[in-house]
């Protein structure tokens, strides 16, 4: 027999917990652990998710070994001459976005995520952000590096918000510094658009009339995992 640690996040932590420890026999994979948690929710509740084994994405098929740390990701709401971080404190933008000024530049690209005042005609009060901390930070920094190299861009900053947001607060911050605004334009554009359904971040929000965790987008192909086909 070998134990994993099962750690769960948004909708998925209010339906199975945060972390639970689960039994499983030898040689077992990721599919049977899916199985075996079908048990204890509905199977649409697992349905397009992600799993990660000690923080990073994996398959249906991969064998689990004693000790491994799981995470069951639902879809996500949203060095080098790069930087990225979590923090709970408020993003100094302008600080952030001067800092990334350099002689040879042409063009610095700011996207400022904020939170707006409702959603679908819902008065937003405000948003509750909680992520996989470690590997939120791993895949953000891989997405910065992989930014660098994909456009030719000198600079990328990623800056994600984590805890309570109040409406007009900053929740993500990307600033892309280039010598070509062409290229600073594709970075900052594929960088969110790829934030949002890759990195596991997700969204409570609050409104005046109840609450709820964002759906989000859905996982790219090579990373969904369904429970079903898998079983």
């Amino acid at each position: 027999m070998i134990q994993v640690q099962v750690l769960s996040f948004g909708v998925l932590k209010d339906r199975l917990g945060a972390a639970t420890t689960v039994d499983l026999p030898d040689g077992a994979t990721v599919a049977v652990l899916l199985d075996h948690l079908r048990a204890k929710t509905s199977a649409p509740a697992l349905q397009g998710i992600a799993v990660s084994v000690n923080a990073e994405y994996s398959t249906a098929a991969h064998i689990l070994a004693n000790g491994d740390e799981v995470g069951l990701l639902p879809p996500v709401s949203g060095g080098s001459g790069s930087s990225f971080a979590l923090t709970r404190e408020p993003i100094p933008a302008d600080r952030l976005v001067a800092a990334a000024k350099q002689g040879e530049d042409g063009a610095v690209v700011v996207f400022d995520g904020i939170v707006r005042n409702n959603t679908r005609g819902r008065r937003t009060l405000y948003l509750d952000y909680e992520a996989y901390e470690e590997m939120a930070e791993k895949q953000i920094r891989e997405l910065a590096a992989e930014a660098g190299t994909k456009f030719g861009v000198r600079h990328v900053a990623i800056v994600h918000r984590l805890g309570r947001l109040m409406v007009g607060e900053t929740s993500v911050l990307i600033i892309v510094a280039s010598a070509h605004r062409a290229a600073a334009y594709e970075a900052s554009r594929w960088l969110i658009d790829t934030l949002k359904k890759t990195v596991p971040i997700w969204k409570k929000e609050t409104f005046a009339d109840g609450a709820v965790w964002a759906d989000g987008e859905p996982f790219p192909a090579a990373l969904s995992i369904d429970p079903e086909a898998s079983a």
